[in-house]
């Protein structure tokens, strides 16, 4: 009886005295969940700044990607270009030899026909030479070989080209006064300068056209 008595008090003091569970916990568990936010807000932050940082070097190096397909695309149709004009000069170059060729043929039939004797003329063989000549040309038209002037006109260095310069006063100072050979022109541009003669003299035309003066 005695033990038991003295045992009550003893134990009603330590439930006194400890404290109250639930609320102890409850108050840490707080801290520690502002703890972790706290954590987390700060990790979130560097792992957004780290993501940003990722994507700017992505658009970056897109960029330059970009960049240097445009370039190389670029690059690549000025090669197919310089490869075309190329490829169209060689064309043109074999073809002006050939028809140059072609020319000189056309000058010895020139030639034939301009020199024949006056008793063959009308025979059969000479009117065969002629036809010939005649298909020569038509075939260099059809290539669009065309012959140019210059008897009477004033000369011109960028299709002509002077062999002689004779003195004449009956035209102005740098008449081309004969072609001694024909020049040709194929499209737009010069094929063959013509080879002429150039009238040369000192005297420089003047203007009949008189005036009159007031008394």
């Amino acid at each position: 009886m005695n033990d038991r008595t003295k045992a009550a008090p003893h134990n009603g003091h330590d439930q006194a005295s400890t404290p109250a569970g639930p609320a102890a916990a409850g108050g840490t568990r707080a801290q520690e969940r502002i703890a972790a936010l706290d954590t987390k807000g700060a990790a979130l932050t560097v792992r957004v700044e780290e993501l940003e940082a990722q994507l700017a070097e992505a658009s970056r190096r897109a960029d330059e990607a970009e960049a240097g397909w445009q370039r190389a695309r670029a690059d690549f149709s000025n090669l197919k270009r310089r490869v075309e004009e190329e490829r169209v000069e060689r064309a043109d170059s074999a073809s002006d030899r050939l028809l140059s060729r072609v020319l000189e043929l056309a000058d010895d039939f020139d030639l034939a026909v301009e020199h024949v004797p006056d008793d063959v003329r009308g025979t059969p063989w000479v009117e065969g030479i002629g036809a010939i000549d005649r298909k020569l040309r038509a075939l260099l038209e059809v290539e669009g070989v065309a012959p140019m002037g210059g008897e009477g006109e004033p000369f011109d260095p960028h299709t002509q080209q002077a062999i002689s310069y004779e003195d004449s006063v009956d035209v102005p100072d740098g008449t081309v006064l004969r072609v001694l050979q024909r020049g040709y022109t194929i499209r737009d541009r010069v094929l063959r300068p013509a080879l002429v003669a150039v009238a040369r003299n000192d005297e420089t035309p003047t203007d009949d056209t008189s005036t009159t003066q007031d008394d």
